[in-house]
């Protein structure tokens, strides 16, 4: 039995649970998606530009744990790789597959289209490989098969994306048949002898501490650590606090659950929480300038356990090749039970009295009707900017599920992440919260929401401005040109989609808005919410304030 190149790749994609890819078409990949569409269970889903189109497999990567997306060469390689970058620290297996030249015309000589003007048309491969953790270009059938098995298995084993490469000639070539995917699936099992002297340390470490507490960091989904971390706060017994990155990554409505570790703006009474604690299980976190806010939270490394998914850190010994799974798993059934620390209060949006009825809409008044949406059924894609503080401070229900991209930062991700997590997971109810500025970015993926018939509730601010920047740094860059945002939505429909485009300036405005928005089922509905400039969180005040003097420290002279 045999098939082609494109087709092992479309039944690899089946077997390890991909059903649609996001595809952006050129010359150099038409014969290749010609092979996908032929793939029974894999349907291709379109994007208007290769950005988008990155950022479309990653939110499919966030909702399902793998993604492709498609692009031509170079020009739509080389935008995508932006997309890339950010799968990459957001810890998302994100396969990116690039059209190519066709073999004949490497070694001639000959200038190409798509390229850079030169014969060498090997600097795509060469860049895309800082950003991805495997990247192959496949030249003949008879190496196809190892290769693309080879990328996707460093993609699902590693959380990271990779890079296959498939010139315009070679994608109809025949090949064998794939095996069965097992052997791709597998993981690989930490070292056992080390495994157990991680645990051993760990656990002397603890013993000699009173006040421990569960810091739970983004990279515990990727290691698929979500379910043992809440085994082992059972078992331990201790308070459990979250990165900011890591909203939704621990149950809120555990008895354990303290709140959010963010520094000066963290929840009420967590911050002392950590800072008092003899010893920090640190699961999966990620300290950068902006989580640390301008490294002014940064726990001392003497208290803390840092486990990272492929390493321990514990009482100045480091345990490579220990996986964060197999440790959490292994501490969850041999940690001693401890007292748990008292509760901490904290003002829920729910509890924040509604306005009157014509009231001009606050930002308040905004999360606070969005709060009341956020059900075990939701997913709400919180952009870079006001909304990531807005979405933390949501008391989450059970299973309900936040997306941020807090390391990475891109603003305007949020719009095609959201139509890649909601064509991936089209059974929950998906919410966007973005700001005016970041939704200028990447707009026209909300056509491909009409497109689609995604019923995507989106949340625009509109307080004219880039107004995470202005509280970093203020400046004249920081003001934009102002759109008539909910009118849009008719200009995407083309008289044949069923978008729905509203405007709210009130609470009583916002309110029937969102009435309308739940009755839409056939397409997107964007809530264009007119805010002041100067109505934003508190914490977005003093998290910038830290962030803007941290970026303005002078040089350091001898």
């Amino acid at each position: 039995m045999s098939t082609t190149i494109g087709g092992y790749l479309a039944k690899r994609l089946t077997q390890i649970g991909v059903s649609h890819h996001f595809a952006v078409a050129g010359d150099y990949n038409l014969v290749l998606l010609d092979q996908l569409l032929a793939q029974d269970g894999l349907e291709q889903i379109y994007c208007c530009n290769e950005l988008n189109c990155g950022f479309a497999a990653e939110g499919y990567a966030r909702a399902r744990g793998i993604a492709c997306a498609v692009v031509t060469f170079s020009v739509g390689a080389l935008s995508a790789i932006n997309a890339l970058g950010g799968a990459h620290a957001e810890n998302l297996p994100v396969i990116l597959v690039s059209g190519a030249p066709n073999t004949n015309d490497h070694g001639t000589g000959r200038i190409l289209h798509h390229t850079l003007g030169t014969s060498d048309y090997g600097y795509q491969y060469e860049m895309v490989r800082h950003v991805t953790v495997a990247a192959e270009r496949v030249f003949s059938a008879e190496d196809a098969p190892a290769k693309i098995d080879r990328v996707i298995e460093r993609a699902l084993a590693l959380s990271k994306p990779v890079y296959l490469e498939i010139p315009c000639n070679v994608a109809d070539l025949e090949c064998p048949e794939p095996g069965p995917v097992e052997a791709l699936l597998s993981r690989r099992p930490s070292a056992g002898k080390t495994l157990d002297r991680a645990i051993a340390t760990t656990l002397d470490f603890l013993s000699e501490r009173e006040q421990v507490v569960i810091l739970i960091g983004s990279k515990l989904r990727a290691a698929h650590g979500l379910d043992a971390a809440v085994k082992l706060a059972d078992r331990m017994g201790c308070a459990v606090t979250i990165m900011a990155a890591a909203k939704g990554f621990f149950p809120e409505d555990h008895p354990a659950y303290r709140g959010v570790y963010w520094g000066n703006v963290s929840s009420p009474g967590t911050e002392a929480l950590i800072d008092n604690a003899d010893a920090i299980l640190c699961l999966g976190p990620v300290f950068n300038d902006y989580s640390t806010v301008g490294w002014q939270a940064l726990p001392e490394g003497y208290r803390m356990v840092r486990v990272d998914p492929e390493e321990v850190v514990v009482a100045g010994q480091s345990f490579g090749g220990v996986s964060l799974l197999d440790f959490v798993t292994a501490l969850g059934e041999q940690a001693p039970r401890r007292t748990g620390s008292a509760e901490t209060s904290s003002l829920a949006l729910s509890e924040i009295a509604p306005l009157p009825a014509n009231s001009r809409l606050t930002n308040d008044e905004m999360m606070r009707q969005i709060g009341a949406l956020m059900t075990a059924d939701t997913t709400l894609t919180a952009e870079t900017g006001d909304s990531w503080f807005n979405a933390v401070r949501l008391t989450l229900p059970a299973q309900a599920r936040v997306e941020l991209e807090m390391q990475w930062g891109h603003i305007g991700w949020s719009v095609p992440s959201a139509f890649g997590n909601a064509t991936g997971s089209p059974e929950r109810q998906h919410i966007v919260m973005v700001g005016d500025g970041s939704f200028q970015l990447t707009a026209q993926e909300v056509a491909q929401m009409i497109r689609y018939e995604l019923p995507v509730i989106i949340f625009l601010i509109n307080n004219r401005g880039y107004v995470i920047e202005i509280k970093i740094h203020d400046g004249p860059y920081n003001y934009i040109k102002n759109w008539d945002y909910a009118g849009l939505i008719d200009v995407f429909n083309a008289g044949e989609g069923h978008g729905l485009g509203l405007k709210a300036g009130t609470a009583d405005e916002l309110a029937e808005a969102i009435t309308k928005a739940r009755h839409n089922r056939r397409g997107p509905t964007l809530i264009e919410c007119s805010l002041d400039r100067e109505d934003c969180t508190d914490d977005l005040v003093n998290w910038g304030r830290e962030v803007g003097k941290t970026n303005a420290r002078p040089p350091v002279t001898n």
